[in-house]
């Protein structure tokens, strides 16, 4: 059974916000606990990421060509791309203060998305969204 705490966050996670508890459970399940002090760099920007993480605790910076874009706390994510591409990190993310996460990598991700169709259709739309909204700031 996945812990009660980690499935409540996930909930608070657009791409996630839909799917039954049953799949929250099971994705929950399959991620890890992650601690950063502050001041470390989480992903960095043109570099290649294999991770997905959700805030748990603690607030993180975003950053594009050195110039800061947004702040990150509890219940906000980064890395969705990285669960089904590739592709080189888009920002370098760096923890503010110490971070708590829940992360998981594109190979506990696999398995869910190929038993569960719902699982994959949510992330694609979210990625989506978030290509989109890129393309309308760089216009």
């Amino acid at each position: 059974m996945a812990d009660q705490q980690a499935v409540e966050l996930l909930q608070k996670v657009p791409i996630f916000a839909d799917l039954d508890r049953r799949d929250l459970e099971q994705i929950a399940g399959s991620m890890k606990a992650r601690t950063f002090s502050s001041g470390q760099e989480i992903a960095r920007e043109g570099q290649s990421g294999v991770g997905f993480f959700v805030i748990k605790e603690g607030n993180a910076k975003v950053s594009v060509a050195g110039e800061e874009r947004r702040r990150l706390g509890p219940g906000d994510y980064f890395g969705e791309v990285a669960l089904i591409a590739d592709s080189a990190r888009t920002a370098t993310v760096t923890a503010e203060t110490d971070l708590t996460c829940l992360g998981m990598t594109s190979w506990d991700f696999r398995p869910l998305v190929e038993g569960n169709a719902s699982i994959a259709w949510k992330l694609l739309q979210a990625v989506a969204k978030t290509y989109g909204k890129a393309e309308t700031e760089h216009h």
